[in-house]
């Protein structure tokens, strides 16, 4: 289940605000130029499917996201529990960085915990299986998938390097939970 918090950036125990409900969820993140949708595939898609099934399901939201914002390269990524590299690729954006173009994924299976660092506040989104989230140029953020990793992800980038973080040395993200139990929904 979808879920944002928002926090004070000085106090990571206390939400000042909590909801399980996509259409506030898609209207608070709107608020800081977050966009966030729910997406149905085109057809069924089965577990383990192929990149190319992946993408095809999801042909029309893939086309029009793309067309609108200018989008050149859409690939699949996907990380498993049993993954031998899953520390490494947890540790990769545990901190927070902001990239130089929009972050934009679409959870096709699994989830994550994007945490976005802005105006004062911390706003925590877990996304789940049909979310979509695109994270403005310069936000600064963190993004963790959890000690046991599971989710399949469509990836949007205008240029190759757009995936590229650059940190900005703040300690903010070591402040505010982790994602420990991604087959469970967090608390509120």
């Amino acid at each position: 289940m979808s879920r944002l918090r928002i926090f004070a950036e000085n106090d990571p125990t206390t939400p000042e605000f909590a909801s399980y409900d996509p259409d506030f969820i898609a209207e608070e993140l709107q608020k800081i130029g977050v966009r966030f949708e729910r997406w149905k595939a085109g057809k069924p898609i089965a577990a383990g499917a192929a990149p190319e099934e992946v993408l095809e399901a999801y042909k029309a939201d893939i086309e029009r996201i793309s067309a609108e914002n200018g989008f050149t390269t859409v690939d699949v990524v996907s990380i498993a529990p049993d993954n031998p590299n899953k520390e490494a690729a947890r540790a990769k954006f545990l901190e927070e960085h902001y990239h130089k173009e929009d972050e934009v994924r679409f959870f096709v299976d699994g989830s994550g915990l994007f945490t976005l660092h802005v105006g004062g506040k911390v706003y925590e989104v877990e996304c789940v299986k049909d979310d979509l989230i695109a994270v403005p140029d310069g936000t600064t953020h963190w993004f963790d998938m959890g000690p046991e990793p599971r989710f399949v992800a469509i990836r949007f980038f205008q240029q190759p390097d757009g995936w590229v973080g650059y940190f900005t040395g703040s300690d903010i993200a070591q402040k505010f939970p982790r994602y420990e139990h991604p087959s469970q929904p967090l608390a509120a």
